[in-house]
């Protein structure tokens, strides 16, 4: 007969054991699977009440620098179609303070960097209850789980959209306008029904310093490990690493030192060098195929309204009457510029060469950029009234230089970046 083979066996001290293990593995949905002494309700309430007042200041700048484009000048400015009642809060965008839009997108941008690790921490602390089981236990369970779905996804989603925007400059798979909107409605959903539920909680807690006696602290671990950190100190981590956030970023708002240790944000970090023109640009001129050719002794200024059609060089454009205003540029990205003196021609009496002496109306405006997003964009009547509004042709007592948008340029006190058109080609004066 043939040799029957031995099957090798465990040694009779593992098999014992093996169920014993077995059973002490633990998955997600298992409290002790999480043994983290730090969290607790206390510390998440903490993290929630900062993110309440963080997060509703971030959404209402973010409502601010969407109107401040004045999209419902379709379909030049629109970049969110259909977005039917969720404009419920457009209107006119002010030219004052001329400094308006740079307060504003310079909050929306710098408290939402500086929320990550807050939002970070808060979303550690309350990552078990993402695994608990059953799913739903009741409605109003299920209400609060579908809120977290749509707060957890819309702030990740919206914070790295925003912070990919902040550092690449629009590299979606879309318009980062239409995506951020809409993400932010969405957010806004879980957001506003989470807070309605857990506030009184979250209040509950800090007031009384705790749980309730006899009331489980459902956050904290069953069994915590040996603590290496408290949750005073976790809090300091946290807020230190903000703090490191707002350094580092919020001076690409300001001038000088502030400026240079703004390292983790385009337009700051670096000197700009010297000269009238030596102040942060957004794009420049070769970046859309700007060419000498383009803006050389042949350039005209189209201007167009009920007159007809008029057309001026840049020399004839000097011999105007000439204005100056001292305005900001103020970028999507939070970035700004301090006040810069321009000099050129008012559009209030481009409009009245164009055929409205009395009243100016909107504006819409061509750039010769060949690529790039804001190639046109349209100002409302009210911008092109106000005295500092200009076509500018100078810049701190220099002619402007290609990258600021050579031969001609918009500025607009109070206005987005964008809406301030350089590399101007023609200005249509009326209906849009």
């Amino acid at each position: 007969m043939p040799e029957r083979r031995r099957i090798p066996t465990l040694p009779a001290r593992l098999t014992d054991r093996l169920p014993a293990r077995l059973a002490a593995l633990r998955t997600p949905a298992d409290p002790g699977f999480w043994r983290s002494p730090v969290r607790g309700a206390r510390f998440t309430a903490v993290l929630g009440v900062v993110l309440l007042v963080g997060l509703t200041l971030v959404f209402v700048t973010g409502l601010l620098s969407y109107a401040a484009y004045n999209p419902d000048l379709d379909p030049v400015n629109d970049k969110t179609p259909a977005k039917g009642w969720l404009g419920f809060y457009l209107f006119a965008w002010p030219t004052g303070p001329h400094w308006l839009y740079r307060l504003t997108q310079a909050l929306h941008v710098t408290v939402g960097i500086v929320l990550v690790p807050v939002l970070l921490a808060k979303l550690w602390s309350v990552v078990p209850r993402l695994f608990a089981l059953p799913p739903a236990r009741s409605v109003g369970h299920a209400l609060e789980r579908l809120s977290v779905l749509l707060l957890v996804g819309g702030a990740l989603f919206q914070f790295l959209t925003g912070l990919l925007n902040i550092q690449l400059d629009y590299l979606f798979p879309g318009s980062f306008y239409t995506l951020h909107f809409y993400g932010a409605w969405v957010f806004l959903a879980g957001f506003v029904t989470h807070v309605a539920l857990k506030l009184p909680q979250a209040v509950r807690v800090l007031r009384s310093g705790g749980i309730r006696r006899g009331e489980p602290d459902t956050l904290a671990a069953p069994d915590p490990l040996p603590a290496t950190l408290s949750r005073r100190g976790a809090l300091v981590m946290v807020g230190a690493g903000s703090l490191l956030l707002l350094i580092t970023s919020a001076g690409r708002s300001f001038d000088g030192p502030l400026r240079r240790i703004a390292l983790l944000t385009p337009r700051g970090g670096t000197d700009q060098g010297p000269g009238p023109n030596a102040f942060q640009v957004n794009k420049t001129a070769a970046a859309v195929r700007i060419t000498p050719a383009d803006t050389g002794e042949r350039w005209r200024l189209t201007v167009r309204g009920p007159v007809g059609e008029l057309r001026f060089s840049r020399t004839e454009l000097l011999a105007m009457e000439q204005h100056t205003a001292a305005l900001p540029i103020a970028c999507v990205e939070g970035w700004s510029t301090s006040d810069q003196l321009w000099r050129g021609v008012r559009l209030s009496d481009l409009a009245a060469l164009a055929g409205y002496p009395d009243s100016p109306p909107d504006l819409f405006v061509e750039s010769l950029q060949r690529s790039g997003s804001f190639r046109k964009a349209a100002l409302r009547g009210n911008q092109v009234r106000d005295g500092r509004s200009l076509l500018a042709l100078e810049v701190n007592g220099a002619p402007l230089s290609p990258d600021h948008g050579y031969p001609a340029r918009i500025i607009v006190p109070a206005a987005p970046g964008v809406l301030n058109t350089k590399w101007v080609e023609t200005l249509t004066f009326g209906e849009l």
